[in-house]
This record gives structure tokens, sequence and C-alpha cells, in this order.
């Protein structure tokens, strides 16, 4: 399972590390330490608490703004989805507040290992969304 620091799991939502450390001591999203006494989150609870985020079900009073910029048209996030068909499959990213959906082949997604809570990039040229794992 993939697991990140509150410094990873902070520039996947946006935000700066010590709001990332406030929503974790206030219980928002659930971590667990390592043997070095770092603190890590769980791939699909970021990515579940990244979705709600979205939809702005969790942010309080003296959180900062998630800032809305994008490098070269690259959304770097968390899978939050994927739905696999026989041919063809859909992978769902959430980049701070940015949704994107990306339909793709299953071969793609299965060559790329994509699964729920990793760290992906969405790049979108025109009306496509191409998916690079981190």
């Amino acid at each position: 399972m993939h697991a990140y620091t509150i410094g990873q799991a902070a520039r996947l939502l946006g935000v700066s590390p010590d709001t990332a450390r406030r929503w974790a001591d206030a219980g928002r999203v659930a971590t667990h330490r390592d043997e070095a006494g770092r603190r890590f989150i769980e791939g699909t609870a970021l990515a579940a608490f990244s979705v709600e985020l979205a939809k702005g079900g969790t942010a309080g009073p003296g959180d900062e703004e998630t800032p809305h910029t994008s490098v070269r048209n690259a959304f770097p996030g968390i899978v939050t989805a994927v739905k696999l068909g026989d041919v063809a499959a859909q992978v769902e990213i959430q980049a701070g507040p940015h949704r994107l959906v990306s339909l793709l082949t299953r071969e793609a997604v299965e060559e790329l290992g994509l699964e729920v809570g990793m760290e992906a990039t969405a790049r979108v040229k025109s009306t496509n969304v191409h998916i690079d794992r981190a």
C-alpha cells in the first residue's frame, strides 16, 4: 500500500505542510508513524480525504485556500478511483481542487500499476487527459 509523508500529502492537496499537520492533529485524516517517528498517511485514506476536501467538506477555520495553479497543463495528484472494464478503463485523479478523469485502455492502467491512493500526474492536452505514474 502507498503511504505519504505529511509534506507529500500537503503537496498533493495543494496546502502547506502546517495545514496538513493541523488536519492530522485534529483527526480529519488518519496517520501512523514509522520506526523513525515520521508520520504517514495511507494512500487510500488520502484519496478519500482529497475528494471530501474538494467538495468543501473538511476545511475549517484558519485553513488556507487551495492555490489554483498548474505547470504546463500538468496536474500532480492522487488516484481516487480506478474502474476496469474488459478493454477500457477509467482513472480519476484529485489534484488539489481539480478532479480529472481519463479514459484509457485496461492494459495501460495495468502497465502503470495504477491503483487508488497512489500519486500520479494528469497531463491535459486539448481535450485529452494523459496519466503519468509518479
